[in-house]
């Protein structure tokens, strides 16, 4: 049986109450597994979120919902780089629960494949960006 990675599902964006984060709740599966098991994925908002959106944008500009749709965005593609990371790095393997931390501190030295994932995809971001938020 293949026990390749599937997400099933995706909910957030959520302001954790005592941490300046972002966090996003996904369900995945796979194929050796029963039940799905539950990620959260936690973005750093001055660490990870506020450094990837100055290289993308640069001082931006814009209304508050622009900003508001902006960060919506980019967050959530953080988010899904770092559940691809935490994959490649053997975080998900388990059948359990997991949460995946801003990568700051002990884990700051994944910031550089999320780095690596930015750049690699930056210039679509950037488009995604504009088509959707006008900005």
């Amino acid at each position: 049986m293949d026990g390749k990675l599937v997400i099933s599902d995706v909910s957030g964006p959520f302001r954790e109450p005592r941490e300046p984060v972002f966090s996003y709740d996904y369900s995945i599966q796979r194929s050796t597994w029963s039940t799905p098991h539950g990620v959260r994925v936690k973005i750093s908002i001055p660490d990870e979120l506020d450094v990837l959106k100055a290289r993308l944008l640069g001082p931006s500009t814009g209304s508050p919902g622009q900003q508001l749709m902006t960060n919506k965005i980019l967050s959530r593609t953080i988010a899904d780089w770092k559940v691809r990371i935490a994959e490649a790095e053997g975080m998900l393997a388990a059948r359990r629960d997991v949460m995946v931390a801003p990568f700051v501190g002990p884990l700051a030295n994944l910031f550089v494949k999320l780095e690596g994932l930015f750049e690699a995809d930056q210039a679509a971001i950037r488009e995604d960006i504009r088509k959707r938020v006008g900005i």
